[in-house]
C-alpha cells in the first residue's frame, strides 16, 4: 500500500514537472525566436497602449484618475434582452483596461430574475456589496436601456422623464454610499428593436428610423442636462458621474468573422469616450489592425466633466447651423408670364401659366423634415416643414420662400394643391403633398392612390380639365437600406415599384405632366461626417442611413453602394426612355436629372458647408431647398436629352425663363427627342451551364496532409448524402408524370452529366481543376448513382445508414485509394423533418435532429480519412409559400409535400412555431459543427455552408416569384435551381468561415463562379479562416493510419443521445508486487523533481512580473 502511495505521489510530481517544464521551455523558445518574430510583434504595436509614466501611488482625485488606477469595473443596467451582447461589450472594455492593470476585476450586478429591475434597485445592491471597499478606485458603467420605450408614443416625453429620474435615483444612492468611484452613464439601444407594446411603430407610414434616432437623441439630451449639474462632481474629488457622448447601438445579427466585429467596435467606442478628451470613433483598418486611442502625457486621465474641455461639438454645431442668408426668396426675371390663349389639349404645348394644380409624392425630402430648423436643435428634424418643401411648398411667396409652386404662382396666381405650414400628410394643410418621411419605392403605389382620390374628390380641382404637375422623388431610403437585402432593394426591383406607381397615374390621371426626379448621388454626404470639427451627429445619421455611412473608405461595401446608386439612376432613365408613358397627348413623364451629379457645397475655408443641411447633416435645409426648387424649374424648361445633370450648389442657380421660340414645358415630343427604346430581348437560354474564368487551377505540389491546405484540384472523390433535393427529384420534369424521376446527373452537389458549359454542378466545376474526379452520379434513376447516396424522402434519422453505405461502397471500389485520395462529402438534410414536424414534435425535435447529425458526422470522423464535409444548413422554407403557378402540381401537390409549413395560415401560431423550429435546426447545425468536436484530426474538417440560411425568393422581370427555378410541384428545385445551388455552394466553399454569404442570389448569371486566389488558394475551413491562421503539423500517415475519436463536448451532446467513442476505457494493469529498491530510487527522484519544480515556479513568477508591462503582447486567444 505504501509503495502504491509513493508511486501516486511521484506521478503527480512528474505531471506537475511536465507542465511547468513545458511552460518554461515555451518561454525559452519564445525568447530564442524573438528576433524571428520581431515583425509579428511589431504588427501588434499599433494595437496596444504603452504605459504613460506617472506616479507610483493611485490618484487621490477622480479628476486625475488614470486607467492603471482602476481596480475593478462594475456594470449596472444590462438589458435582459441583450444580456449576452452587453456582457461581451463590457468584457472587451475590461480587456482594454487590463493593459494598464492586469489584476483588475469585472463584475455585473446579477440579473437572475426574468423581470427587469430598476436602476435604483441595482444601485442599492451594488452599493451594499461594495460598502467595505473604501480605498480602491472603482469604475461603474451604468447602461440606460432605451428599447423599452416606444418612440412614436404620445407619452414618450413622460417615458423619457421616468427613465432619467431612475438614473438620478441610482446616482444618488451610489454617490451617498461609494467612495473612490467614477461612473460613466451610457444609453444602450438595439438597432431597430421594437417593443411588443409599440403598436404604432408597426404603422408603415411611420418613419421608424427617424423616430428611433430622435428618441435616443431626446434621452441623450435629457441625461446630458442632468449630468452637467455640479452635484455629480463631489467636492471631495472622490466621486464623479459623466455621460458618454454617443449612445451604444448594437447592430442585429453581427456575425462577422472579423475579430474587430460590431461588439468590439462598441467596446472601443466606450473606451474612446472614457479618455480625456474624447478623440472620436476608432475605425477598423483593412489589414485587421485597430489603432486603439491611448492616454497621452498631456491628457493621461479618464474623462470627467472637470478635466475635459468644453463641449466643442456643441459650439461648432451651433455655429455651423447658423444660416448665412436668412432670406430665401428668388427674383423671377421672366417677362412673358401669360398662359395659352385657350386651354391646351396637348401636354406638349403646355405653358407654365396653364398649370392649375401641383402635387407631390416621395419621402422626407419632399415632406421637408427639418427644413425650417434654424437652430442647433437636432430634435426639430422630425418636424415636417411642408410649406417650405422645394417641389410642393406654398408658404408666403417667391420673394421670401423659393419653391416650385411659388415660382408657378408668378405665372398663375390661382394655382392650388401646394402644402403650407408644419403638418404631416394627413393634415389638411398638406393638401396634395402626400410624401411620407421614411417612404421607399414600395410606398409609392399607396401614396399615388391617396393622391388620386384627393384630386378626384376636392371641389377646388376640376379633375378632368385642370392641367397638373406632379413631382415624384424617391429612392433615398431604398439606397440607405440596400445592404440589408440587396435583392429586395435591387435597382430592378426598386424601379419596378416606381413603375407600378407611375402606371396608376398614367391610367387614371388626365392632363398631367409628371416630374420623375432622378435619385441624387448620395455618396458625397459621407464627407460631412469625415470632418469631426463640423460636429455632425454621425451616430444619428448612421441609424437613418447605415448602408451609406458605415462602409469604410476603399471598402468593397462602399464600392457596392456607389454601384447601386448609379444603377438606380440608370434604371430610372431606362424606364422613361422606354416610351411607356407617351401613349397619348394628355399625359407624360419627364425625367429631371439635376441631382445625378451633385458636388458637396464647400465654405470659404475649404470645409463642407453645413448651412445647406438641417441639424442632422443628412436632411437638407431651406437654403438647399431653395436651390433644388430653382434646379427643378430649370430642368423643366430644358429640352429632353440636353438637361442639366450636374449641380454645384456653391455657385448658385439663376432661374431660366420660357423663350419666345419655345414657351412650353419641355417634353420628349417638343424636344424632338428620340427614345433609344428598350434593350434587345435576350435569346432564350439553351442550357444552365456556367462560364469558367479561373486560372489558378493547379493542384498542390505534393499531396496535402492537412485539410486546411487543400486546393480544389487536390479533390479526387466527391460524394453526397441527403434527400430528394440531392437525388435531383423532378429536376428536369416537364409534367407530373416525370416529377418522380430522379435526375441525379444534374444534382447540384454530386451530378456529373455533360460538362460545365451546359450543366452546372459542383463536380462539373471541380472537373475544371481535376478532370478525373470520381464519385459523380449520372443520368436518371439508380443505375449510375456513383457516390450519390441520397434517398428521396429521407429524414435525418436515415443519414447514419447512408454514411455507412458510402463508406462500404468506397472501401470496395478499386478505383479509389480509400486512405490517400482526398474526398469532398456534401450533406444536406432536414427538409422532410421540418415539413413533418407538426405531426410528431418529439421525433422531429431539434435535439433529435442534432443527435442524428452528430451520429452521422461521428462515423465519418472515425472511419473516413482525408475528407472535407460540407454541411448545408436546412433552407429557410417560409419563402416557398410565395411560389405559385397555375398548374395542378403547384395548386394541389405543393401543400401536401410540406404540410407543416405550407398549410398554416399567415400569422398563425402554427406557422410561427415551425418558423422557430426552422431557425433552431440551423442553429443546432452550427453548434454541432463548430463546437470543437471534429477538430482533433488534421486530415478531416467539417464546414457549414450557410447560403440557405436566409431564403431569397428569385424574382422575374415583373418582380414576382420566378417559378422556373422550381419543378412541377413548386417545391423541389428545377435544373435551373440546381445550377444556382451548385454555384452558391462552390462560392461558399471559397469564402472564409464567418464571412460566408448566408443567402442565395438567384441570378443564373453564367459568370458567377468565384475563383481561388493566389493569397488563399485553399478551400476555406474554420482553421484557415482565422486572420493569422496557423495549422498544426500534419501527422505522418500511411495506409495503416488510424483515426481518432471525436472530442466529446458536453455542450454539444443532447442529454438523450448516446455517445459513440473509439477510445478505450482506462484499465489498470499495475502489479501489486513492486521491488523495494525501485521505491527508494523513485523517492530520491521525486525529491529532486520537487526541487526542480519549486525553482521553475519561482523563475516563472519572476519572469511574469518582469514582462507584465511590456507593450508588445500577442493578443492571440483574447477578444482583441
Amino acid at each position: 500500500m505504501t509503495t502504491r502511495s509513493a508511486l501516486l505521489i511521484l506521478a503527480a510530481l512528474v505531471g506537475s514537472c511536465t507542465q511547468f517544464t513545458d511552460t518554461a521551455n515555451t518561454d525559452v523558445r519564445e525568447n530564442e525566436l524573438s528576433a524571428e518574430n520581431s515583425e509579428k510583434t511589431e504588427s501588434y504595436m499599433p494595437i496596444l497602449c504603452s504605459p504613460v509614466p506617472g506616479r507610483l501611488s493611485p490618484s487621490s482625485s477622480v479628476d486625475a484618475l488614470r486607467p492603471a488606477d482602476i481596480s475593478a469595473v462594475y456594470t449596472l443596467g444590462i438589458p435582459l434582452s441583450d444580456r449576452d451582447e452587453a456582457s461581451r461589450v463590457v468584457s472587451g472594455l475590461a480587456e482594454l483596461l487590463s493593459m494598464f492593470n492586469p489584476e483588475m476585476i469585472t463584475q455585473h450586478v446579477d440579473q437572475t430574475s426574468l423581470q427587469p429591475r430598476s436602476l435604483s434597485e441595482e444601485a442599492e445592491e451594488l452599493s451594499l456589496s461594495l460598502s467595505h471597499q473604501v480605498s480602491d478606485w472603482k469604475f461603474v458603467l451604468l447602461f440606460v436601456p432605451a428599447d423599452s420605450m416606444c418612440a412614436c408614443s404620445p407619452h414618450v416625453d413622460a417615458d423619457v422623464k421616468a427613465v432619467v429620474q431612475d438614473v438620478e435615483a441610482a446616482l444618488r444612492i451610489l454617490q451617498n454610499r461609494l467612495r473612490h468611484t467614477l461612473i460613466h452613464v451610457t444609453v444602450w439601444s438595439t438597432y431597430h428593436q421594437q417593443d411588443n407594446r409599440c403598436e404604432c411603430m408597426r404603422d408603415e407610414s411611420i418613419n421608424q428610423r427617424l423616430r428611433k434616432a430622435t428618441l435616443l437623441k431626446t434621452l441623450q439630451d435629457s441625461l446630458s442636462h442632468v449630468l452637467k449639474n455640479s452635484r455629480w462632481h463631489s467636492e471631495s474629488a472622490d466621486f464623479a458621474a459623466v455621460l458618454q457622448s454617443v449612445p451604444v447601438i448594437l447592430e442585429p445579427n453581427s456575425n462577422s468573422a472579423n475579430p474587430w466585429s460590431e461588439i468590439n467596435q462598441l467596446a472601443l467606442q466606450l473606451w474612446t469616450n472614457m479618455l480625456q478628451p474624447p478623440t472620436g470613433q476608432t475605425e477598423v483598418m483593412d489589414n485587421g489592425v485597430v489603432t486603439i486611442p491611448c492616454p497621452t502625457q498631456e491628457r493621461p486621465f479618464l474623462r470627467t466633466q472637470r478635466n475635459s474641455p468644453t463641449d466643442r461639438e456643441k459650439t461648432v454645431y451651433s455655429k455651423a447651423s447658423t444660416l448665412i442668408d436668412p432670406v430665401m426668396g428668388t427674383d423671377v426675371p421672366c417677362t412673358d408670364r401669360s398662359p395659352s390663349p385657350t386651354t391646351p389639349a396637348s401636354v406638349h404645348e403646355l405653358r407654365p401659366g396653364d398649370i392649375k394644380v401641383v402635387a407631390a409624392v416621395g419621402d422626407s425630402l419632399t415632406a421637408a423634415n427639418g427644413v425650417g430648423a434654424q437652430t442647433d436643435n437636432l430634435l426639430l428634424v422630425i418636424r415636417e416643414y411642408r410649406g417650405l418643401s422645394w417641389s410642393i411648398g406654398g408658404d408666403e411667396n417667391i420673394t421670401t420662400v423659393t419653391t416650385l409652386p411659388n415660382i408657378l404662382r408668378e405665372f398663375n396666381p390661382f394655382l392650388t394643391g401646394f402644402s403650407e405650414g408644419i403638418a404631416n400628410e394627413n393634415n389638411p394643410k398638406a393638401f396634395l403633398n402626400q410624401a411620407v418621411a421614411g417612404a421607399k419605392s414600395g410606398d409609392m403605389v399607396q401614396q399615388v392612390r391617396i393622391l388620386v382620390d384627393k384630386m378626384k374628390n376636392d371641389l377646388r380641382i376640376d379633375f378632368h380639365n385642370d392641367w397638373k404637375v406632379i413631382t415624384m422623388f424617391v429612392g433615398g431610403n431604398d439606397i440607405c437600406d440596400f445592404c440589408t437585402d440587396s435583392i429586395f432593394f435591387s435597382p430592378r426591383n426598386v424601379v419596378s415599384r416606381i413603375r407600378e406607381a407611375l402606371d396608376i397615374l398614367h391610367n387614371e390621371v388626365p392632363r398631367a405632366i409628371v416630374n420623375l426626379v432622378e435619385l441624387l448621388n448620395i455618396i458625397p454626404l459621407r464627407d460631412l461626417h469625415k470632418d469631426k470639427t463640423l460636429g455632425c451627429p454621425t451616430w444619428f445619421v448612421s441609424l437613418i442611413c447605415p448602408c451609406i455611412l458605415k462602409p469604410k473608405e476603399g471598402s468593397s461595401e462602399l464600392q457596392k453602394a456607389i454601384d447601386f446608386n448609379r444603377a438606380y439612376q440608370r434604371a430610372m432613365r431606362e424606364l422613361i426612355d422606354s416610351g411607356r408613358y407617351d401613349t397619348h397627348d394628355n399625359f407624360t413623364v419627364v425625367l429631371q436629372p439635376f441631382f445625378r451629379e451633385v458636388f458637396l457645397p464647400m465654405s470659404e475655408d475649404g470645409r463642407p458647408d453645413r448651412s445647406f443641411f438641417s441639424p442632422d447633416c443628412f436632411h437638407l435645409s431651406q437654403k438647399a431647398h431653395t436651390l433644388m426648387a430653382r434646379a427643378l424649374w430649370n430642368n423643366m424648361l430644358e429640352p429632353v436629352g440636353n438637361k442639366t445633370f450636374t449641380q454645384d450648389f456653391t455657385a448658385g442657380i439663376d432661374l431660366k425663363c420660357p423663350s419666345e421660340t419655345n414657351p412650353f414645358l419641355r417634353t420628349t415630343v417638343n424636344s424632338n427627342y428620340t427614345f433609344p427604346g428598350p434593350p434587345p430581348t435576350p435569346a432564350p437560354v439553351p442550357n444552365w451551364g456556367s462560364d469558367f474564368s479561373c486560372v489558378n487551377t493547379a493542384p498542390s505540389d505534393s499531396v496535402p496532409t492537412s485539410a486546411h491546405r487543400l486546393r480544389p484540384a487536390d479533390i479526387k472523390v466527391v460524394a453526397a448524402l441527403g434527400d430528394s433535393i440531392t437525388t435531383g427529384f423532378g429536376a428536369k420534369a416537364k409534367n407530373l408524370l416525370q416529377l418522380r424521376t430522379e435526375y441525379r446527373g444534374v444534382s447540384w452537389s454530386v451530378g456529373g452529366d455533360k460538362t460545365l458549359d451546359t450543366v452546372t454542378t459542383l463536380p462539373n466545376i471541380l472537373k475544371k481543376f481535376n478532370p478525373k474526379i470520381k464519385g459523380v452520379s449520372r443520368g436518371q434513376g439508380k443505375w449510375q448513382t456513383g457516390y450519390n447516396m441520397a434517398v428521396s424522402g429521407a429524414k435525418v434519422g436515415g443519414i447514419p445508414g447512408q454514411v455507412q453505405s458510402l463508406i462500404d461502397t468506397m472501401k470496395n471500389d478499386s478505383s479509389v485509394d480509400f486512405h490517400n485520395d482526398w474526398k469532398l462529402v456534401t450533406l444536406f438534410i432536414g427538409g422532410n423533418d421540418l415539413c413533418q414536424y407538426c405531426n410528431d414534435r418529439a421525433s422531429f425535435s431539434p435535439q433529435n435532429y442534432s443527435h442524428h447529425m452528430m451520429t452521422s458526422l461521428d462515423i465519418l470522423y472515425k472511419e473516413l480519412p482525408r475528407t472535407i464535409v460540407n454541411v448545408l444548413e436546412i433552407l429557410e422554407i417560409e419563402g416557398l409559400r410565395r411560389i405559385k403557378r397555375n398548374s395542378l402540381g403547384c395548386s394541389v401537390l405543393q401543400k401536401y409535400v410540406c404540410p407543416c409549413f405550407l398549410l398554416p395560415g399567415e400569422d398563425s401560431p402554427e406557422l410561427a412555431e415551425v418558423k422557430r423550429i426552422n431557425r433552431e435546426l440551423q442553429i443546432e447545425t452550427e453548434k454541432l459543427v463548430y463546437g470543437g468536436r471534429y477538430d482533433g484530426r488534421e486530415d478531416f474538417a467539417v464546414v457549414v455552408q450557410p447560403f440557405f440560411q436566409n431564403s431569397v425568393i428569385p424574382l422575374n422581370a415583373d418582380g414576382r416569384p420566378d417559378a422556373t427555378y422550381f419543378s412541377e410541384d413548386c417545391f423541389h428545385f428545377s435544373e435551373r435551381g440546381h445550377a444556382d445551388m451548385a454555384v452558391a455552394l462552390w462560392n461558399n466553399m471559397l469564402e472564409p468561415v464567418g464571412q460566408k454569404q448566408t443567402y442565395n442570389n438567384f441570378t443564373n448569371a453564367r459568370n458567377s463562379i468565384k475563383c481561388p486566389t493566389e493569397e488563399h488558394p485553399y478551400i476555406f475551413t474554420k482553421v484557415n479562416s482565422l486572420p493569422s491562421s496557423t495549422t498544426t503539423t500534419a501527422p505522418k500517415t500511411d495506409s495503416s493510419t488510424t483515426t481518432t475519436a471525436p472530442k466529446t463536448d458536453s455542450t454539444a451532446l443532447p442529454q438523450s443521445s448516446t455517445t459513440y467513442s473509439t477510445a478505450l476505457p482506462l484499465t489498470s494493469y499495475c502489479s501489486d508486487n513492486v521491488p523495494v529498491w525501485l521505491a527508494a530510487v523513485l523517492a530520491s527522484i521525486g525529491l529532486l523533481i520537487g526541487w526542480s519544480v519549486t525553482w521553475l515556479l519561482l523563475s516563472c513568477r519572476a519572469r511574469r512580473s518582469k514582462t507584465r508591462m511590456m507593450a508588445a503582447v500577442e493578443m492571440k486567444g483574447t477578444m482583441f
